[in-house]
C-alpha cells in the first residue's frame, strides 16, 4: 500500500478477471445496443497494470508481454490512459507496462478490467481525487465493463453497463474457470440471440428481489443465476456445453457461461472441490483451467 503523504512515481494496480453470475440481455435500445442485467463478481486471476510517470517528455509508451495483443492505441489500456491525462487537462509521459494473465476475448472482462486499473492508477498517481463515480464517467466510453471494475469486487450492472451499484456478496467461493483456448465473438453472440428467440423474457420474481437488496447470499444467487447467452452460443459451441455438464457433475453451485464466452466457470464451496473439478480437465489439449477465490475487495495495488 502507498503511503497518500507521499508523491509516488510508480504505481502497480492488480487487474482481476470478472463472472457474471446472472447475465440477461433485455430489451433494445433506440441506439442499437441491448439493456442488459447483471450480478457480476471478480475473481482473483489478475493482470498487472505498472505505471510510470515521465517528466521529460509527453508520449504514452506501453509494453505489453502478449504478443498477440496491441501495444498502442488500439490498447484499452491506452486509450484510458489518453482519456484520463484529456479529462485532467495533463501534459505527462508516461510508461505503462502490462503484463497479462487473463485469457483474451475469454468473457472475463480483462481488457476492461486493465483499463479500469489504469484509471484508478493515474488518479492515485496524478492526485486527482476522483471518487468512483467521476472513474466511471471516463470509463463508460471505453466498453461496457469498464464502470463495474471501479465498484467491485460485486455489484449490479444495468443499461449497457453505465449503471452500476455496489452489492455485498456474503462469504466466499471457490471459482473453476475453464477455458477452451477459443473465443466467442460478442456482436456474435448478440445478433445470434436476436435471431434466435422470439420473445424478451423479463426478470424472474428472484431476480427482481435480488434487485432490491443491498446484501445477498450466495444461496440466493444459485436459484437465480442464469446467462441468455448460453442457448444460441452452445447451439454452435458444443464443447462448452459439454465443459458445463462436467463442471455440474463435479459438484459445482453454478456452472454458467461467462459473459458471452468462452469460459465456463464453476463456483464451489471450498478449495478442495475446486482443485477435483480441475483435474478433471488436465488432460485435455487447448484447454486452460484456473481455480481461484473470489475477490473481497475492491481493485488493488
Amino acid at each position: 500500500m502507498i503511503n497518500p503523504q507521499q508523491s509516488p512515481s510508480e504505481i502497480t494496480v492488480f487487474a482481476p478477471a470478472k463472472i457474471n453470475v446472472i447475465l440477461r440481455i433485455l430489451d433494445r435500445r433506440p441506439d442499437g445496443f441491448h439493456n442488459l442485467w447483471s450480478i457480476m463478481q471478480t475473481v482473483a486471476l489478475e493482470d498487472e497494470v505498472q505505471i510510470r510517470l515521465r517528466a521529460d517528455r509527453q508520449d504514452i509508451q506501453l509494453r505489453c508481454d502478449a504478443t498477440q495483443l496491441a501495444a498502442d492505441q488500439g490498447n484499452l489500456v491506452y486509450r484510458a490512459a489518453t482519456a484520463v491525462l484529456a479529462r485532467a487537462q495533463r501534459s505527462i509521459g508516461l510508461d505503462i507496462e502490462l503484463r497479462k494473465r487473463i485469457p483474451m476475448g475469454a468473457g472475463l472482462g480483462g481488457g476492461s478490467s486493465d483499463a479500469a486499473a489504469t484509471i484508478i492508477g493515474l488518479n492515485r498517481l496524478l492526485r486527482l481525487e476522483w471518487s468512483p463515480t467521476q472513474m466511471a464517467d471516463v470509463g463508460q466510453s471505453l466498453g461496457s465493463d469498464v464502470p463495474f471494475f471501479l465498484f467491485a469486487p460485486s455489484a449490479f450492472v444495468a443499461g449497457r453497463g453505465e449503471t452500476v451499484r455496489p452489492v455485498v456478496v456474503e462469504g466466499a467461493r471457490w471459482v473453476v474457470l475453464v477455458n477452451p483456448g477459443f473465443g466467442v465473438n460478442t456482436k456474435w453472440a448478440y445478433q445470434e440471440l436476436a435471431a434466435t428467440r422470439t420473445v424478451v423474457t423479463p426478470l424472474s420474481l428472484v431476480q427482481r428481489e435480488l434487485d432490491r437488496q443491498s446484501r445477498v447470499s450466495w444461496a440466493q444467487l444459485i436459484a437465480a443465476a442464469e446467462n441468455d447467452f448460453e442457448t444460441p452460443v452452445f447451439a454452435a459451441q458444443g464443447k462448452l456445453r459439454e465443459i458445463k455438464r462436467s463442471l455440474q457433475a463435479q459438484g459445482a453451485e453454478i456452472a454458467l457461461l461467462s459473459g458471452s464466452g468462452a469460459t465456463v466457470f464453476g463456483v464451489f464451496a471450498d478449495e478442495a472441490r475446486a482443485r477435483l473439478a480441475q483435474a478433471r480437465f488436465v488432460s485435455e489439449d487447448l484447454i486452460n483451467v484456473f481455480v481461484v477465490p473470489t475477490c473481497s475487495g475492491p481493485l488493488g495495488w
